[in-house]
């Protein structure tokens, strides 16, 4: 899980390990990250989520680690980088920074052109559906 801050907005993305989108929280920026953390982990698992195990940034790190454990019985471990002003690839880390590189590379998503937050969301779900069809064209076609 991590939170893309983007001009007056964040988005929060959990993907799975193959940085597919489960589910994606776009709002505004005066939100912090550990409370759209807990909004994005309690909308992911009402809507049937499985998962035990999440890695996130230090943004996360603090009352959202224990509150995803004591709620929804989740092991959060916060993966920090350990050198500043160094490239370092962080275990787990790289998957979501991955996802995100994914879906900049689609137009109406690199810079916030949209006037609300959920047409921000769909348009994140619909960059992921046309990189999951185009990978399932080059497999199966």
């Amino acid at each position: 899980m991590q939170g893309k801050k983007t001009k007056g907005r964040k988005r929060h993305l959990l993907v799975d390990t193959m940085g597919l989108v489960i589910e994606a929280l776009v709002h505004t920026a005066g939100i912090q990250d550990r409370d759209g953390g807990r909004f994005l982990v309690s909308k992911a698992k009402t809507n049937g989520a499985t998962f035990h195990k999440g890695f996130t940034d230090g943004g996360y790190a603090g009352k959202f680690i224990d509150w995803a454990k004591a709620v929804w019985n989740i092991d959060m471990e916060v993966v920090k980088r350990n050198e500043l002003h160094q490239f370092v690839v962080l275990p787990k880390r790289w998957i979501v920074e991955r996802t995100n590189a994914w879906i900049l590379r689609y137009r109406r998503l690199a810079k916030d052109f949209e006037r609300f937050a959920e047409t921000v969301r769909n348009w994140i779900f619909l960059a992921m559906t046309r990189l999951m069809l185009k990978r399932l064209a080059k497999e199966y076609g």
